[in-house]
This record gives C-alpha cells, sequence and structure tokens, in this order.
C-alpha cells in the first residue's frame, strides 16, 4: 500500500465521519435539544440579575471601609 491509497483511504474515512455528524446534527430527533440549548442565554436572567446587585454591594462595602477604588486613583473618569 503506497502514500496516494492510504491518503485516499483517511480522506474517505473524514468524509463519512463529517457526514455521519452532520446527518446526526440535523436529525429531527435532535431539534428539541438544540431549541433548548438556543434558549439558554436567556434562561438566566433573575441569576444574572441578583449577581449584578451582589457586586454592587460588594462595591459599597469597600467604599464604606475606605478602600479606595483604583480606576479613579488612575483618572479613568468612565467609573
Amino acid at each position: 500500500m503506497d502514500t496516494g491509497t492510504f491518503r485516499g483511504i483517511i480522506t474517505g474515512l473524514l468524509i463519512i465521519a463529517f457526514l455521519g455528524i452532520v446527518w446526526w446534527a440535523y436529525s429531527r430527533r435532535r431539534k428539541p435539544d438544540f431549541d433548548e440549548a438556543a434558549h439558554l442565554p436567556f434562561a438566566d436572567e433573575d441569576e444574572q440579575s441578583n449577581r449584578d446587585r451582589s457586586a454592587s454591594q460588594q462595591g459599597s462595602h469597600r467604599e464604606q471601609a475606605g478602600e479606595a477604588d483604583s480606576r479613579k486613583d488612575r483618572g479613568d473618569e468612565n467609573a
């Protein structure tokens, strides 16, 4: 078996693997799972707002404790 035949066999196997993955991804059985995954970024809105509140509370505790914000020290006006 020479190098050309070996490369041809590998190429054929990779094409078959690619077509199998495409068939799996676009099968009707997988559609509900992919639809659910597509909506995941919108599912965590309540959790994200809780994180924002806790982060802002930590910042107010630092200011009350007298710790300076390093962004203000550097002159960052967007802080």
